[in-house]
């Protein structure tokens, strides 16, 4: 695939009158999945290990769960920051960097002796990590032009999908043989070799070239991007997006499992784990998809059949049927969510990095709020109720895409 954008002064740029290509190969990309693979780990590894860690901290399960949103908040709230840094110092760098701080953090997890050193080495972990996803979305954007790029960023995101599908089982069985401290020592290892792999693969390249000045990119370009009308709902998109799905139905499709068919956890964590597989279906199958239907279409038909699919999860009589559902579902979201996310490495070229993670805090805030208002709806209508709302809001949500985002020219 060729690379697009003209030469720069960043570090994963390669001046003009050089003879080498204008930016690294994507033959990196399977060591970018691999980064996202690591983050997802750190994201989701304390799911089966929090009973241990309870144990072993002299606390309750309750009291350690908070070590779940000290991951998730900072990692939210750095993307303020780490846009601008990836934009003004290169987003490769500034990734590598990242992931080193993010190993190291990590590994200290497993020297926590007490649960507020565990809260604060968690909270450096997923400041660290935020820098990983986003900035390789960013770097995806500069160098694959736009027809491509969803079918490349389906290609980076098997590592986080993988994250979904592994983390859980080899965390629980990792633990259970060697105690919680083991899983984040090999986690921080994944994360470690992985930038030490990124640092040797593209060398001197890593860190030539220098910084952007100070006049050229910076916090102004969060103003440029808001004054953007395309960027604008775009944003506003990802907010409803993370508001509905990330932190509104998807969050409590275990619950619902446990509470109104009576699974035990561990098979309700089976169940949900199936929407990582229609996950991985659609980055196997997104080129093609992407073919057929084109990208508008493509986001059209995901997010309407996703509603469909929320609409038999909440009457389902039987959970397998709930079961069979998260694959699609899997596959339906990545359909209409990976519209959005291709649309965010376009929204202001000249600052990629700076604009993909605002979208990223905006999906972020989202969530935050949609865990309260879909709490709200549970409390009211009970989850049958709140899954079929969810359902007629994700056809609202569609439909409005469609036309804002189709009609949305800058």
């Amino acid at each position: 695939m060729s690379a697009v954008g003209g030469p720069g002064s960043r570090p994963d740029s390669t001046p003009a009158s050089a003879p080498a290509p204008a930016r690294p190969p994507l033959a990196i990309l399977p060591l970018l999945a691999a980064a996202a693979f690591a983050t997802g780990c750190g994201m989701r590894l304390l799911d089966p290990l929090l009973p241990l860690v309870a144990r072993d901290l002299h606390s309750t399960v309750a009291e350690v769960a908070v070590l779940i949103t000290a991951f998730a908040l900072p990692y939210g709230l750095c993307q303020v920051v780490l846009g601008p840094l990836g934009d003004r110092f290169g987003k490769l760098r500034v990734l590598t960097l990242g992931l080193v701080a993010y190993g190291l953090a990590m590994a200290a997890c497993a020297l926590a002796g007490s649960l507020g050193q565990m809260l604060a080495l968690r909270a450096a972990t997923g400041a660290a990590g935020g820098a990983i996803i986003p900035l390789a979305l960013a770097w995806i954007g500069d160098n694959v032009p736009y027809g491509e790029r969803q079918a490349t960023i389906s290609r980076f995101l098997t590592g986080m999908v993988m994250a979904q599908l592994l983390t859980g089982p080899i965390s629980g069985s990792i633990g259970q043989a060697f105690g919680w401290r083991a899983v984040f020592l090999v986690t921080a290892s994944v994360a470690l070799l992985t930038a030490a792999a990124i640092a040797a693969t593209l060398g001197a390249r890593l860190w030539r070239g220098q910084p952007a000045g100070p006049g050229r990119l910076g916090f102004g370009s969060y103003a440029e991007l808001l004054r953007r009308r395309a960027a604008r709902l775009l944003l506003l998109a990802a907010f409803l997006d993370g508001l509905l799905l990330f932190g509104g139905a998807f969050p409590f499709i275990g619950s619902y499992l446990i509470q109104d068919f009576h699974l035990e956890p561990w098979q309700a964590g089976l169940v949900v784990a199936g929407f990582g597989l229609g996950a991985l279906l659609y980055t196997r199958t997104a080129r093609q998809l992407l073919g057929w239907f084109g990208e508008m279409r493509l986001m059209l038909a995901g997010g309407l059949l996703l509603a469909v699919a929320l609409a038999v999860l909440a009457l389902a009589p039987s959970w397998p049927l709930v079961a069979a559902m998260q694959g699609l579902i899997g596959l339906f979201f990545f359909g209409f969510h990976g519209v959005l996310q291709a649309r965010s490495t376009e929204a202001l070229p000249e600052a990629r990095a700076t604009a993909v993670s605002a979208f990223a805090m905006a999906l972020f805030l989202g969530q935050g709020v949609g865990s309260i208002c879909f709490g709200a709806m549970l409390a009211r209508s009970g989850y049958s109720g709140a899954f079929l709302i969810a359902a007629v809001a994700m056809v609202g949500l569609t439909l409005w895409c469609r036309t804002a985002l189709g009609s949305a020219k800058g």
